[in-house]
């Protein structure tokens, strides 16, 4: 007589499915990969480094320029041959023959926040094991990040139709996320450690416009969808709060106060793109026409310890040496003290390609070097002012009596670093104060003289 499996061979939970997971683009796309890996874990999925010995592969891809999009296709075919299972999401995935055409043998393609076609590939290839016994996932969803800062996205899509881009193709217009919902996230990163948090969407500062800057009810008080109330009530949190890809608006001058005041880090980042108003009108750059160079002048007098950081595209089709010559004097009067600069790359769909008159590629090149070293002599002055004194650093690596961090004036990734010297042992996450010994071109070096 055989005998009958005891109830813990019977409620045993299967073995959890492994799923690999290559995320590539922004921070906007980190956040995306965010949402899909939380709902992977929630649903008892394992996450794997390796693709080989995992049950499925999910690459969320970048689509915004052709180096980024053979990024991605790298990517695809590498997960194919180490693994064969592989399942494409993304900024990519809005074209989907575009990877069909290459490898015929992924099992879905999906489009950018299309979480839930996402779940459903992944259920059909590894349906998802069954352990009713377990919770997996923490209040404030799986990060990517390091535990002391996160990305925090108020809004999807983008109402701009800048001539470069083609976001708006494949994410859709601006669609604004409740006040209420982005602080109620917030908070439950604040209250899991998070110590920074980077406000991330295509156009931040046009914030709530699609909702009309409806309020909702937070901590018992109704909070508009605004760029001004959003930033003010994040304020209150404790964690440092860090403003990304902002618009040079009008409305934008009514933030300032509260960088001012110490509620929201001294910090822009703004793309402008160019500083010439005939270049901006063949890119239709929203607040074109504003007078920027006047406002940052003002800002900074409102706020001095304001840090701006922007990029640049050089090359665009018909910019001349006249007006790239400008865009140099330009930058020598704003003064900014972090920017990137790309050579400018057209972008299959974009309407910047019917313009004409592209600009040589050895000239781009020529002119993206007199760019950098324009702007590595403005950082490094900026920089030099810093000498002497004393600054808050957030610890992002740490060995004894050695620790590198960020100031405020420092996002992760894009920015400079802060190295440090210190007696004592710091750990990551933790804010130091740190007094500034000397300035390189990109980096500052100091030593730890409080905690």
């Amino acid at each position: 007589m055989q005998t009958p499996p005891s109830s813990d061979a019977a409620t045993a939970p299967s073995a959890p499915r492994k799923v690999s997971f290559v995320s590539l683009g922004c921070p906007k796309a980190l956040v995306d990969s965010e949402r899909i890996v939380t709902r992977l874990r929630a649903e008892g999925y394992e996450l794997t480094r390796t693709h080989a010995g995992a049950d499925l592969v999910l690459v969320n891809t970048c689509g915004f320029l052709d180096s980024a999009k053979a990024e991605s296709l790298a990517a695809i075919g590498e997960a194919l041959a180490e693994n064969g299972k592989v399942v494409v999401t993304g900024c990519m995935g809005a074209e989907p023959e575009a990877i069909t055409e290459k490898f015929p043998n992924v099992l879905a393609v999906t489009g950018p926040q299309q979480y839930e076609s996402v779940m459903e590939a992944v259920h059909r290839a590894v349906p998802p094991p069954h352990d009713p016994f377990l919770d997996l996932v923490p209040p404030q969803g799986v990060k990517l990040t390091p535990r002391h800062y996160a990305y925090l996205k108020i809004s999807e899509g983008c109402n701009n139709r800048c001539t470069f881009c083609i976001i708006p193709k494949l994410r859709g217009d601006l669609v604004s996320r409740p006040a209420a919902d982005v602080l109620r996230e917030a908070e439950k990163l604040v209250a899991a450690g998070v110590k920074e948090l980077l406000i991330i969407s295509q156009d931040t500062s046009a914030y709530g416009v699609d909702l009309k800057y409806a309020a909702s009810v937070w901590r018992d008080r109704e909070v508009r969808a605004k760029f001004l109330d959003l930033a003010a009530a994040l304020g209150e949190l404790g964690a440092w709060v860090r403003l990304h890809y902002v618009y040079p608006y009008p409305h934008v001058d009514e933030v300032i106060p509260l960088m001012a005041e110490g509620r929201v880090l001294p910090y822009l980042d703004i793309p402008f793109q160019h500083g010439v108003p005939s270049v901006l009108t063949r890119m239709r750059r929203p607040a074109a026409q504003e007078k920027t160079l006047q406002r940052i002048a003002r800002w900074r007098e409102m706020c001095p310890e304001l840090t701006l950081r922007s990029t640049f595209i050089v090359g665009f089709p018909g910019e001349t040496e006249e007006e790239f010559s400008a865009l140099l004097d330009w930058l020598d009067e704003a003064s900014l003290d972090r920017v990137g600069c790309f050579k400018y790359e057209p972008v299959k769909g974009a309407p910047a390609n019917d313009l004409g008159d592209a600009v040589p590629e050895d000239v781009k090149e020529e002119r993206w070097h007199r760019f950098m070293q324009r702007q590595q002599t403005i950082s490094a002055r900026r920089l030099k002012r810093k000498i002497g004194t004393r600054q808050q650093v957030i610890i992002d690596e740490a060995s004894p009596g050695f620790a590198k961090g960020r100031s405020k004036a420092d996002a992760p990734e894009i920015d400079g670093v802060v190295r440090i010297t210190s007696r004592r042992p710091l750990r990551v996450g933790e804010l130091a104060t740190v007094k500034i010994d000397r300035a390189g071109a990109y980096d500052l070096h100091g030593t730890a003289v409080g905690f």
